[in-house]
């Protein structure tokens, strides 16, 4: 047996080491509750500021690891070695509170549950982090206060100009282009980042099974896609419910979290497809064209062997389709609009409009361009005529929006007996201008671009929120 030779005799190895394990499982203890103790001060101090994250702020546990020298979370909870949480916390209350809210926005918008459809995960992480710290400077409040520094001041204006919403694939897909030096990705990676990234790589997709694994005694088991994909339902709601908060608590203080809103509105709208979105206003109508579904060419050539080349049926001219009939598009020329993003949207609508699959040839669709008041119908019966239309269109808009003469002129159509039939309107805009009180008895949807600034809080609860991209 090994002995410990101490100044006052000696002891057996065995009651040492028990002590040992004993003091260092103590102050194991002491050091996890003083890294909560730490953690749960600053979700407070968050809270206090911003009762709309409340729900996100309360769903992180916290649980001490040494493998990481910092803190960083897996959307389950903050990781974190406390020597680094009670430095922080002693230097900087205020960074501390920073990097809380930082691994929180992580969460709400999901990136490390996207992290691992991207090739140079490094870079992705890099982008994450610029995306979250741009919203964080864009916030209001003393607890996360900071002044940020002149290249930080740089960048923003940089990437604002050339991917104006700085989400994480936007940021990525500009970078990939545009590749940065060595030098530039060490600087921003200091600038930027907060916490350690380091937990998002054990989200990792289901384990193929145990016998194809070459050495699975060695393999960590990662997150199964069952617990990932639960997780990532349960932030998709934590990010619905902050978005539905923040918009309810009035205009002065929703400015407080500056472009918080803006982002969230994008990670909890998902692309809609027009085609499948078109489809909500189909009626179903003959047209003129032959139906092969429907012939029966049993009896046809029972026909052709009885009486010779007299067929006793011949095929159908007419089918049943299930296609739009009438549709109104209104487009928003105010000048707070961009013309270039107009005639993007309207090229490709133009496009899926002469998609034979999903409109009748012969159509009734009113293309109404406004800003304040209402200032050209185009009506377009034939296909054929959105080519003419592409061709002449322009912006001329005034400095106003208002929604409502648009409603009201198709209100005075449809009790003339036009657009009768009329299932849907779409309204291309920003979102800046006066809404209408009252529900339509068609299905109304605004579309907005991500390219560009946007106002999606007012758009009144009956209608519908699109987003083109």
């Amino acid at each position: 047996m090994y002995v410990i030779i101490r100044k006052t005799g000696i002891f057996p190895a065995g009651k040492h080491q028990a002590g040992n394990k004993q003091a260092m499982s103590k102050q194991t203890e002491e050091l996890k509750q003083i890294g909560e103790r730490i953690l749960d001060s600053s979700r407070t101090e968050l809270y206090l500021s911003m009762h709309f994250m409340g729900e996100a702020l309360g769903s992180l546990q916290t649980e001490m690891d040494l493998s990481t020298t910092r803190v960083g979370t897996d959307a389950v909870s903050i990781r974190y070695n406390p020597s680094y949480l009670r430095q922080l916390f002693l230097e900087s209350p205020q960074l501390l509170n920073r990097t809380y809210i930082h691994m929180v926005l992580h969460c709400l918008f999901r990136h490390m549950f996207s992290s691992d459809n991207y090739e140079d995960a490094d870079l992705y992480d890099l982008c994450a982090d610029i995306c979250v710290e741009s919203v964080v400077d864009t916030m209001d409040y003393p607890a996360i206060a900071r002044l940020y520094s002149q290249l930080r001041e740089d960048w923003y204006e940089k990437l604002t100009e050339q991917v104006h919403v700085l989400t994480a694939p936007r940021l990525y897909e500009y970078f990939t282009a545009h590749p940065l030096t060595e030098q530039e990705e060490k600087l921003l990676r200091r600038e930027f980042g907060l916490c350690d990234h380091g937990f998002w790589a054990r989200m990792e997709k289901e384990p193929p099974p145990q016998e194809e694994q070459q050495n699975p005694e060695s393999v960590i088991p990662p997150l199964k896609a069952s617990v990932r994909r639960a997780d990532e339902e349960e932030w998709k709601k934590h990010a619905k419910r902050a978005l539905r908060d923040l918009n309810t608590i009035g205009n002065e203080k929703s400015g407080e979290s500056g472009s918080l809103s803006r982002i969230l509105s994008l990670e909890t709208q998902s692309l809609t497809d027009y085609r499948e979105f078109l489809q909500r206003f189909a009626v179903m109508r003959e047209e003129v064209r032959i139906d092969p579904d429907s012939f029966d060419y049993g009896f046809y050539n029972y026909g052709l062997q009885l009486y010779g080349d007299l067929p006793l049926i011949e095929e159908n001219e007419v089918r049943e389709a299930r296609r739009i009939d009438q549709l109104v598009i209104a487009v928003d020329t105010s000048a707070s609009c961009d013309r270039v993003l107009v005639q993007r949207f309207l090229s490709e609508t133009a496009a899926i409009l002469k998609s034979q699959e999903n409109f009748f040839h012969r159509t009734d669709i009113h293309i109404l361009e406004c800003d304040d008041k209402l200032q050209k119908d185009i009506r377009i019966t034939d296909l054929k005529e959105i080519d003419d239309y592409m061709r002449q269109f322009e912006v001329r808009g005034g400095f106003g929006t208002d929604f409502r003469p648009v409603f009201e002129y198709v209100r005075q159509l449809r009790e003339q007996g036009e657009l009768t039939g009329l299932r849907g309107l779409m309204y291309f805009t920003d979102g800046f201008g006066t809404y209408p009180a009252e529900p339509t008895p068609y299905e109304t949807a605004f579309v907005f671009c991500r390219d560009q600034e946007w106002n999606d809080k007012d758009v009144p609860e009956w209608a519908l929120k699109l987003f083109f991209e």
